[in-house]
């Protein structure tokens, strides 16, 4: 009785960098299987029909043998093996093949830059964020900043949502980071706990300082791909004003709310140095100088990210404000919803 011979073995991504041209490819998967992931060039001979169309594989190329998982393919490697076949199953089968093509595209193993300098937090953060969103797993990416802050909040940010943070290099005037992407896991993540990662903030004032610095951190927690809701009551409603007057009706006591209370984002005032509406004015103009997103464009920012605005409806009541009179994309919602919102937050902030 003769030995039989043993076929080779190739993992499912050394068959992916073959020219197919130079081989020949037998797919033992089903029928149905082939019409819905076919293999291109490749002879479908399924498992099932093996014993009576083996004798069409051609003898003048190198076989390469796959099914779904590998192990059919692996057996009928063995057959042509012992039949004098230059024979090789693909180890892990199509499943693993395509995985691996689904995680391989051009960018992979090619370096993506992002050019973050002159952007100002939460903006180093957020662009790598929205980056690296679209890429596939394996991407090595490049990020170059100017915020000194960017040397830790991409340490911390990387922690958090699972990437590889290849390397850092502090110099003077310039931030360089070396990511890795990786596929969002929570289990990857640092200490993580995925079913209690949500964000939620309490937004009671209506000053624009601290009006600026909760919509900053709920950009930065979104960018880090948590749930965040912002519950805005009292004098925070006033953030969510229409800036025109909107035609609504009320009563007196409501239209003299209304008459004090400042309508819309630009008429908000500074909690220190308000200086008669100065101070406000002198903010936003070094926010610009230094290029800092504006208030508006954050409260933009956070609406695109997915950060849920939701507007106290008992403190509407209350002021007199009208839904008519807020932003678009503000939900109502009462003690019930942010109870919900933070109970499945690990993080809870009132400002």
């Amino acid at each position: 009785m003769s030995d039989v011979t043993e076929a080779k073995e190739i993992s499912a991504e050394e068959f992916a960098g073959i020219d197919h041209k130079d081989i020949t490819i037998i797919d033992a998967r089903e029928e149905d299987e082939v019409l819905i992931h076919e293999i291109p060039g490749a002879i479908n001979i399924p498992f099932s029909k093996i014993g009576s169309e083996l004798e069409n594989v051609p003898t003048d190329k190198p076989v390469y043998v796959i099914c779904r998982t590998g192990d059919l393919s692996g057996e009928i490697a063995e057959i042509l093996a012992d039949r004098g076949y230059d024979a090789t199953n693909v180890l892990g089968g199509y499943d693993a093949y395509r995985e691996y093509i689904d995680s391989s595209d051009q960018t992979v193993g090619k370096e993506v830059f992002i050019d973050a300098k002159n952007l100002r937090c939460p903006g180093p953060i957020v662009k790598v964020a929205d980056t690296l969103r679209e890429l596939p797993e394996g991407t090595l990416v490049r990020v170059e900043a100017t915020e000194d802050a960017f040397a830790s909040d991409i340490k911390v940010w990387c922690e958090r949502t699972g990437n590889k943070l290849d390397s850092l290099e502090v110099q003077p005037g310039l931030i360089q980071a070396n990511i890795t992407k990786r596929k969002s896991d929570p289990s990857r993540a640092a200490g993580s706990n995925d079913l209690n990662n949500d964000k939620t903030f309490v937004v009671f004032s209506g000053d624009l300082d601290k009006t600026i610095a909760a919509f900053i951190i709920a950009n930065g927690a979104a960018a880090m791909g948590r749930n965040v809701t912002m519950f805005f009551t009292f004098w925070g409603l006033n953030i969510l004003r229409r800036a025109k007057k909107v035609k609504v009706k009320k009563d007196f006591i409501e239209k003299m709310f209304g008459a004090m209370m400042p309508r819309g984002t630009k008429k908000l005032g500074l909690s220190r140095m308000n200086m008669l509406g100065a101070g406000p004015k002198m903010i936003r103009w070094i926010m610009k100088k230094k290029g800092i997103a504006s208030l508006e464009e954050l409260i933009e920012e956070a609406k695109a990210h997915g950060v849920r605005i939701v507007a106290c409806q008992m403190s509407m009541d209350i002021m007199g404000i009208k839904q008519e009179e807020l932003l678009d994309g503000v939900e109502l919602g009462g003690v019930a919803t942010f109870i919900g919102s933070g109970e499945k937050s690990d993080m809870s902030l009132f400002i």
